[in-house]
This record gives structure tokens, sequence and C-alpha cells, in this order.
């Protein structure tokens, strides 16, 4: 039980400086839900050679996931520099639709904010 308590501490403060996860939206008009295609482009292959995706718009959200050089992406929402994303390695994600009102992605697929620096849009 201690040891339990222990490993919870240790995961809240290791989460205590993250920024709060911010959700991708979408839709909100007639169109698609996600306006633009696009696939991650311009990785440093000498560096760490993948596209972290994080919770939220901007490095002070925590890391959720990594995509690589051509992986596709569905471009849905947008902050700054910072696109909000739906990908799911060639799945129907459900985003290519009119969705009415602008909601949250509750889809079949995975989403988060990847730098727009990192991505090439191929469509739309």
């Amino acid at each position: 039980m201690r040891a339990m308590a222990g490993a919870a501490m240790a995961i809240w403060m290791g989460l205590a400086g993250a920024a709060a996860a911010q959700y991708v939206t979408l839709g909100g008009d007639d169109m698609d839900a996600c306006a633009s295609n696009g696939r991650v482009a311009g990785l440093n292959p000498r560096g760490d050679n993948f596209l972290a995706v994080r919770s939220g718009p901007g490095t002070r959200h925590a890391q959720i996931d990594s995509l690589h050089m051509g992986d596709a992406v569905f471009l849905c929402s947008g902050e700054g520099d910072w696109y909000g994303i739906v990908y799911g390695g060639g799945r129907d994600c459900g985003v290519s639709s009119p969705v009415l009102p602008r909601q949250v992605y509750r889809g079949p697929c995975k989403s988060g904010w990847v730098h727009r620096s990192f991505i090439e849009v191929t469509a739309g």
C-alpha cells in the first residue's frame, strides 16, 4: 500500500509542472470537420527524428505521442504556431464530413498538438 502511494505521488509530482491538456476541436461550419490534410516533414535526421505530439499548443504541455517523417495527419484546429491534429495511421477518423456545432474530437483516432513548422499541408 505504501509503495502504491509513493508511486502515485511520484506520478503526480511529474505531471505537476505540465500545463492542463487542451482538447482538439473540429467542425463548426458546413465544411469537413478538419479543414486540411498534412504530413510530417522537415525533421532533422541527425536529431531525435520524431515530432512530439503534445496535450496542448506549446512546449509547456506534456508529450503524449510521437510522429515520424511522412506520417499523415488531419489539421483540425490551430492556435498560434500549433496545429490541433487528428491521426490514426490510415484509419477513417470520422473527420471528412461536416460537424455542427464545433466540438471536442472524441472519435476513434488519436489527437493532439504539433508545431506547424514540421507539417506540410497536402490538401485543403
